[in-house]
């Protein structure tokens, strides 16, 4: 299973799994922007249809966003995939202070979600999880991101359990969650 919270579509990755069941791959990203792809509509064909699962996002995003997505859509169908292991496409540029982008994901929306990762891998995989360093165009951004995703792996929660708690209480509105869930409905139970 492949998770891509990098602020671009992975193309290249997505297209490298496209007609195959072997890999769930589930994207994040701003949309539209470079590369132009990873609409809703991009699920996958023959043995691989419904396993490509993209959330096209609008962009002013932030933690709350991220958390509901790896909550309500990541975690559900990698629960029924059950995977051998998790990769995630760690694209810090989806960092508040990066200037490419137009999201607002925070040190803290990184350690959570990287936090639920790494439960699910200890569930899920017998605790194999690999991130891969991706974009991020702000120096502080990048390093904030990284060692808030290092911390988690290494068990060491930076993050505060009221904060996280909050996080993954937060529940507003999210349209380009309502949408990928409804074409994900189509392959996976919610």
């Amino acid at each position: 299973m492949i998770l891509d919270w990098d602020l671009h579509h992975g193309n290249g990755t997505q297209h490298s799994f496209y007609d195959t069941d072997q890999v769930l791959y589930c994207s994040t990203h701003q949309f539209p922007l470079y590369p132009g792809t990873g609409s809703l509509k991009e699920t996958g064909t023959g043995k691989g249809e419904g396993y490509t699962l993209n959330v096209p996002l609008p962009g002013g995003q932030g933690d709350q966003d991220f958390a509901r997505i790896v909550d309500e859509l990541v975690t559900p169908v990698a629960r029924q995939y059950r995977p051998d292991c998790i990769m995630i496409s760690a694209g810090y540029d989806t960092h508040v202070l990066d200037p490419l982008g137009g999201m607002a994901v925070t040190t803290a929306g990184f350690a959570y979600m990287t936090r639920v990762m790494v439960d699910l891998a200890a569930e899920l995989c017998d605790g194999r999880l690999v991130l891969a360093l991706e974009g991020g165009y702000n120096l502080q951004g990048l390093a904030d991101g990284v060692l808030a995703s290092l911390h988690e792996m290494a068990g060491e929660q930076g993050m505060k359990p009221a904060a996280f708690t909050a996080l993954a209480q937060t529940k507003r509105p999210l349209p380009a969650l309502d949408a990928a869930l409804a074409v994900a409905k189509k392959y996976w139970t919610f």
